[in-house]
């Protein structure tokens, strides 16, 4: 006789886990019922290639019989199995599938196609390969090719994640079998599954829990494992109960597939390709099977790998595309770093992501996706905008340590007031996996309740687990319209942004300025040597492709036959952004990622360089010497300074007479001479007289004074500096208790994320480092240039020396840095106390600057301890200020009175040898009156990072005139290249740098035609009235008005 039983919450679900489990009591549950029969496949052959080799190359490798329990390896190595599978004729019209589990990933190739990837870790697994939906006599036997790559999904860490590589492990076969794939099982479980999930995770007190929990408990009652006859009873009864359908209130979930594979991390480039295939060519079968499925996917620079080397998938790539099912997003090569990069880089960025897009699609994508970066710039707002892009995607400030962000849906605005609409999925996730929780979570996080009732939720493992799986798919679907769970709709980003813009504009709120990350603040200095060769490559392609245009415009007047090298440097230039990728340029990969990347800034330095100079040389029209030195200015200004006509043992110029009153052979050797140059011109060196000449002296305690026409600098006898004073005034920019150019070392432990982060806490075991090797002397006495040697012990490993330059009519003194670096978990910085009180300091960033705070206020005030900066910083007050210069470092803190820059760290993981060695860097000094803009600290900033260059060409210039010119350094040309798609057209880029509206005519001494507006993109905007006003001849000019911080982009027809 039955009776009611009373059901208790923890066992109930624990009973439906049980029947579920692929651990437990498998032989009398669900989940045990799924493969009906198994047979092993014992015919397998094993190819052990030499490298990453192709099918091609595959198929006729030498091979040999191997079996389950064999191990392969070491790490990064490749092995081929060729399987012969002879599959019983009783499974006839049954879905068979291909079981292997070789604990590493895997591709499964069949007549020379990718077909699917596989996995063998615990989670997630994906060890099963449709062989046959429904089994035909002429697919019973059959020969597959499995590649298997020596990593797993997050490459090889010896002792965790983030640990440095294990470069000898060894993965062994487990698991090859056919077996017959049971889908009125799989339906019935994932019915159950999905039930389990909604009875485990609705509150505990909800009466839509324990509907569930009693729902599912009595189907589970019904069900006899071993009675199929029972299955569709289980199944009648799972989908009344899921038939209940939410209100039109529910909040929506806007489900998209996804596989976020990092470009490089903990696996290097060449893997990052197949993990592309074996992701792709699973989302790809899937499609295949799943009609609604749609999938987004970013970065243009894996799709070109995939066309390259899996040019089928490429194809079926291609159809889904056009189908409008697989999407490609986020329109740039790479998903960047979010702060490093310059504003010519981000542009370059969308560029050529964009223009891919176009090309092979025929889309132009329009929101940005950066789900995992390292915090996001003020100015990306305006970038995006500038290149098509009104809407943003990201996650990773939910990883902030400190405050919570207040926002999922918002509008972001920008430096210059530009405005994106812009997402935070509240899953705080990319890689869902189709879990009730997830979805729970998703809508309780959300934090614009009331304003939008829509949010993302990106499904689908990443980094090699090949995106969304069977299992999530089919969940999901059941989970579309279910009372009690949030509505979950398979959705296109631009449905999401779409239906947010429709519905909820007005009723959002913004959030002005950069978005800071609360942590991963070390990879603003990690890898020291990547931040120089990226800062020194934008500079590079930037001087290039500026006289690459100017003498290709030139080259219609003259017979020099030459033409701009745009494949080549369209080829550098993507060498530089995929660099930029937001776990190399940062820092965070292991260490043959950056054996890569140091070889791709090698190339870009060595053609970079052939191509400036061949560009230089056809600027040029008179025929001279074969050896007439000019001097090459790259800025769009004026500019007069000290440059090396003649390197130490370089004999090219030993026969030139020199006037002995104009120049100087330094300590070094070196011949010095001070010369002028034209804004972005070439003109022949010619050494003039110093308007003021430096000096250098020692007082009788010791101090050493360097002095020239604009400051006097002070140091003592460890390098520090004492007094730092403008010419004329008395007012000494250094704090009196305290010296400048002080050395500091401080431990470096973070919790866990060792690249990544330094932690508020290092800041509290500052150690000055005083311990001299060689005590401060006197190198050089001008008139030319002065300098200061002494270098310093930083441990018993470590030391530095350092050069303090001043040289005549400079207005900042430099810090010529090298340093031997052999530590563990130390921070080398600099720090400068001054004389100067500011609740603010001011900051570089791309295409403008920022201001943040000076003191730990509020929780997020103390959070930003470490910010990122580019070439300057600054620190005012009214009328009177100091700002801190450098070639290479992005790392910076004011706090108070200080300025710290940052030089170097050594972190263990995932490089175990990151930064250690020698290093070069120079930073600068430069007080100035009035503020930093009239100051000319901006100018002065791209003066040190792009110097006046000595070059030796057959030719001397026809014109002292430079070929561009401003009219207000208040505007700055970042920019001149030719047009992407336009013949006989140049593109020049611009921005407002002071921070205020301001009217600018641009002097173009070419043979321009004409001049309109353009995106960054290159598309010719349509007349905005008084915007533009182009007056033809030579030289012609262009006026034009910008607002603060505003990017203007011009094509200008020659």
């Amino acid at each position: 006789m039955e009776h009611v039983v009373f059901k208790h919450r923890r066992t109930t679900l624990e009973r439906a886990e049980k029947f579920l489990s692929s651990l437990y009591f498998t032989d009398v549950n669900l989940y045990g019922r799924l493969y009906s029969e198994h047979v092993p496949v014992t015919n397998i052959e094993h190819y052990a290639a030499t490298g990453r080799v192709s099918y091609d190359e595959a198929v006729k490798g030498d091979y040999s019989p191997t079996a389950i329990g064999q191990s392969f390896g070491p790490t990064w190595s490749t092995h081929w199995f060729r399987i012969h599978v002879e599959i019983p004729s009783t499974w006839e019209d049954r879905e068979v599938r291909l079981l292997w589990n070789c604990g590493a990933e895997a591709q499964v190739w069949i007549d020379g196609h990718p077909v699917q990837g596989l996995s063998g870790e615990h989670n997630p697994r994906r060890d099963d390969f449709i062989v046959s939906k429904k089994l035909t006599k002429q697919q019973i036997k059959q020969t597959f090719y499995i590649e298997m790559a020596c990593n797993g999904l997050f490459g090889a860490g010896k002792h965790g994640l983030v640990s440095p590589t294990d470069p000898n492990r060894a993965y062994t076969l487990s698991k090859a079998e056919v077996a017959i794939f049971d889908r009125e099982v799989a339906d019935l479980f994932w019915d159950l599954q999905v039930l389990y999930e909604m009875a485990k995770d609705l509150p505990e007190n909800s009466e839509r829990g324990y509907q569930t929990l009693y729902a599912l408990n009595n189907i589970i009652n019904q069900l006899e494992v071993g009675n199929r006859t029972t299955y569709t009873y289980g199944r009648e009864l799972a989908k009344q109960f899921l038939s209940q359908k939410n209100s039109d209130s529910q909040h929506v979930l806007h489900a998209m597939g996804h596989a976020h594979i990092d470009t490089a991390w903990l696996w290097p480039y060449a893997e990052t390709i197949r993990k592309c295939a074996r992701s792709w060519s699973t989302t790809v079968q899937l499609m295949e099977r799943y009609p609604h499925f749609l999938f987004t996917c970013s970065q243009a620079q894996q799709f070109e790998w995939v066309k390259q080397y899996y040019p089928s998938l490429y194809s079926k790539i291609c159809h889904f595309v056009k189908e409008g099912r697989f999407i490609p997003v986020g329109g740039s090569w790479v998903e960047m770093d979010g702060n490093i990069p310059s504003g010519e880089a981000f542009i370059r960025q969308f560029l050529y992501g964009q223009e891919y897009f176009r090309k092979e699609f025929g889309v132009t994508c329009t929101e940005f996706w950066l789900p995992d970066t390292f915090g996001y710039a003020a100015q990306i707002p305006q970038m995006m905008q500038h290149c098509g892009m009104t809407r943003f995607l990201t996650q990773k400030l939910s990883w902030n340590l400190v405050n919570k962000f207040p926002h999922s849906t918002f509008w972001w605005s920008g430096l210059d007031g530009s405005t994106v609409l812009t997402h935070f999925p509240p899953g705080d996730n990319y890689a869902m996996e189709g879990k009730v929780q997830e979805v729970l979570y998703s809508v309780k996080n959300f934090k614009d309740k009331g304003r939008s009732g829509r949010s993302c939720y990106l499904f689908g493992y990443g980094d090699g687990g090949h995106g969304p799986s069977e299992d999530m798919l089919e969940k999901l679907q059941r989970l579309e319209n279910v009372d009690g769970i949030p509505k979950v709709k398979m959705s296109s980003p631009d449905e999401f942004f779409s239906l947010v813009e429709k519905e909820s504009r007005g009723s959002l709120c913004t959030w002005h300025g950069e978005l800071y990350l609360e942590m991963h603040n070390g990879t603003y200095t990690t890898q020291a040597k990547v931040k120089k060769e990226n800062r020194y490559g934008e500079i590079l392609l930037r001087n290039t492709e500026l006289f690459a245009t100017i003498a290709t415009v030139g080259s219609l007047t003259s017979d020099s036959g030459y033409k701009y090298p745009q494949a080549e440097l369209q080829r550098l230039w993507k060498l530089l952004l995929l660099n930029q990728f937001h776990d190399v340029l940062p820092g965070s990969s292991i260490e043959i990622v950056y054996e890569d990347a140091h070889r791709y800034y090698e190339d870009i330095r060595q053609s970079g360089a052939t191509l400036f100079a061949c560009a230089v040389a056809n600027v040029l029209a008179k025929e001279s010497e074969p050896s007439t030195p000019v001097v090459v200015n790259s800025l769009c200004w004026e500019r007069s300074e000290v440059v090396i006509i003649q390197r130490a043992g370089d004999e090219k110029t030993s026969e030139q007479k020199k006037p002995d009153d104009r120049v100087q052979t330094d300590s070094r050797g070196n011949t010095l001479a001070f010369v002028k140059a034209p804004s972005c011109g070439v003109v022949s060196l010619v050494p003039l007289v110093v308007p003021g000449s430096v000096e250098a002296s020692v007082n009788q305690n010791g101090l050493i004074t360097l002095k020239n026409d604009h400051l006097t600098v002070t140091v003592d006898h460890c390098g520090r500096v004492t007094s730092l004073q403008l010419a004329g005034s008395e007012k000494n920019t250094v704090s009196c208790t305290h010296p400048a150019n002080q050395f500091l070392l401080y431990d470096d432990v973070p919790l866990y994320w060792d690249a990544w982060d330094v932690m508020d806490y290092h800041l509290e075991t500052r150690k000055p480092i005083n311990s001299v090797i060689g005590k401060a002397t006197i190198l050089d006495k001008g008139p030319l240039k002065a300098s200061v040697e002494f270098s310093l012990t930083i441990s018993k490993q470590s030391h530095l020396k350092q050069l303090i330059v001043l040289e005549a009519g400079c207005s900042y003194v430099k810090f010529v840095t090298q340093v031997t670096w052999h530590e563990n978990r130390k921070f080398l910085k600099v720090e400068f106390p001054t004389s100067i009180h500011c609740e603010s300091a001011t900051y570089d960033i791309q295409f403008g600057h920022i201001k943040r705070p000076t003191h730990y206020n509020t929780s997020w005030d103390s959070a930003r301890f470490e910010v990122c900066s580019h070439k300057w910083a600054d620190l005012s007050e009214y009328d009177f200020g100091l700002s801190v210069l450098n070639d290479c470092k992005y790392g910076f803190s004011t706090v108070n009175n200080v300025m710290r820059l940052s030089l170097l760290r050594s972190p263990k993981a995932p490089d175990e040898h990151a930064d250690m060695g020698s290093h070069e860097f120079t930073y600068a000094l430069m007080p100035h009156k009035g503020s930093l803009q009239d100051a000319g600290v901006i100018q002065q900033a791209y003066n040190l990072n792009s110097p006046l260059v000595v070059q030796y060409v057959p030719q001397v210039p026809s014109t002292t005139a430079g070929f561009f010119s401003l009219s207000t350094p208040q505007v700055v040309l970042e920019a001149v290249k030719m047009a992407e798609r336009v013949e006989r057209a140049m593109i020049l880029r611009l921005y407002e740098a002071f921070g205020g509206k301001t009217s600018v005519t641009l002097t173009l001494n070419l043979p321009v035609k004409n001049v309109k507006r353009c995106t960054g993109l290159e598309d010719v905007l349509a007349d905005d009235d008084d915007s533009l006003l182009f007056t033809p001849g030579q030289p012609a000019t262009v006026c034009l008005t910008l607002r603060p911080f505003q990017i203007v982009s011009l094509i200008a027809w020659f």
